[in-house]
């Protein structure tokens, strides 16, 4: 059993990985100085950052030891998040993201008919 949960755990973490390096990649093409470095090939550990502007900073990490989320705003820790938590405040951020490539694709739909 104990195998079979370490198997399962080293996969999160993968896709998990795999999600940060595409979350990176799309908030780059929309504007947003973002980062994702991995530790090796085999994408078990990965430090993710973005600047939201105004000296707002977001870094989530992940690694076999855990998981964080820190949000700062002027070098000071506004928010600290780990575990499940931390991966909440990650999905937000994604949901942001979507939501604005969305409204993007209808205001050029809407342009394109009129």
């Amino acid at each position: 059993m104990f195998l079979r949960l370490a198997h399962q755990h080293r996969q999160f973490v993968q896709d998990l990985v795999m999600n940060l390096q595409a979350l990176a990649v799309v908030l780059e093409r929309r504007g947003y100085p973002a980062s994702c470095y991995t530790c090796g090939d085999q994408m078990n550990s990965a430090s993710f950052m973005v600047s939201l502007g105004d000296n707002h900073l977001i870094r989530f990490l992940v690694s076999d030891y855990g998981i964080t989320w820190t949000e700062m705003r002027d070098d000071r820790e506004l928010m600290k998040l780990e575990g499940a938590e931390a991966i909440s405040q990650l999905d937000e951020l994604a949901d942001l993201v979507k939501q604005s490539m969305q409204t993007d694709t209808d205001s050029k739909i809407l342009a394109k008919k009129y």
